[in-house]
């Protein structure tokens, strides 16, 4: 399936039939550099689908909507996809409020009524919990996204959506791999697909092939209203920052680098590599030492 050839395709025939968008496009830039963006990101997103299956027998997502840049940006894409007739999946947005102070409560069901897109926002006071748990000095991320992600597992159960849709990136990928990478000892990320323990949602990242700096010029050419995350925002040292400085540092220096680091955990070679759990080492003789049947 040629999706770079499809998506090119698709999206010059539908615009210049009508000469139209969805209707969360129309005060999108004009400019051809935003229209080689918004295709690439377009392509990217269906080359997930495709290589991951995320649309098996799917008809109902929730998507987490935080009011970052990435989740306005995938939100953005999956209707334009839907609107295209490319995503034949009802969408339900969410944003989960976690209670934390001066949080601006209008700006996203404002934003969400006006682009008419059904949504459900629920409070939930985990900022609070967060603080009572973490000790002076620690970081949030960990407590807060687990904390999140069950409160949108949940929802998504009630809503009777098949799938919760999350707005991770290939740089978010990539951090995950080396946090796991440094601290914990195994080879591990972010799955762009995912069954929930229970087994009866799926977790889905269809920005999984985006670049974050994509993401951004995506969500500044749109103009999204930002809301940004004041708790873990505000600390310095975390681990994911010094590999995203690290990451950074690497692509300056070498270009390209990160889309062979998403390559490479793409191919995965179990015998090249140390888990007697994935290859058969000890099985593994060569055939003049193999045992001889009598």
């Amino acid at each position: 399936m040629n999706i770079a050839a499809d998506i090119v395709d698709e999206f010059e025939a539908t615009e210049a039939e009508e000469g139209i968008a969805h209707a969360l496009f129309a005060d999108a830039p004009r400019s051809v550099s935003f229209n080689k963006l918004r295709k690439r990101l377009l392509r990217q997103v269906r080359q997930a689908f495709e290589d991951f299956a995320m649309l098996k027998g799917q008809k109902r997502w929730l998507i987490g909507v935080s009011g970052g840049k990435d989740s306005y940006g995938l939100l953005a894409l999956l209707l334009d996809l839907q609107w295209r007739g490319l995503l034949p999946v009802e969408l339900v947005a969410c944003n989960l409020d976690q209670g934390q102070p001066n949080f601006p409560k209008h700006i996203l069901p404002e934003y969400l009524t006006r682009i008419g897109v059904k949504h459900r926002i629920e409070y939930r006071d985990t900022y609070s919990i967060v603080k009572e748990k973490v000790p002076a000095g620690g970081t949030y991320c960990s407590l807060c996204s687990r904390l999140r992600r069950g409160n949108l597992y949940r929802i998504a159960r009630e809503e009777g959506c098949d799938a919760l849709v999350l707005g991770h990136h290939r740089e978010d990928i990539l951090e995950t791999f080396f946090m796991n990478f440094f601290h914990g000892g195994r080879l591990a990320s972010m799955p762009a697909k995912l069954l929930n323990d229970e087994g009866n949602l799926m977790v889905l990242r269809p920005l999984a092939y985006c670049a974050e700096d994509d993401m951004a010029k995506f969500a500044a050419a749109m103009q999204f209203p930002i809301i940004p995350c004041d708790l873990c925002g505000s600390q310095d040292g975390l681990q994911r920052n010094a590999m995203k400085d690290m990451l950074a540092d690497i692509e300056r220096r070498m270009p390209g680098r990160k889309d062979t680091m998403l390559r490479a955990l793409a191919h995965v070679n179990p015998s090249h590599l140390l888990d007697p759990k994935l290859f058969d080492f000890a099985g593994l003789m060569a055939a003049d030492t193999a045992p001889q049947a009598e």
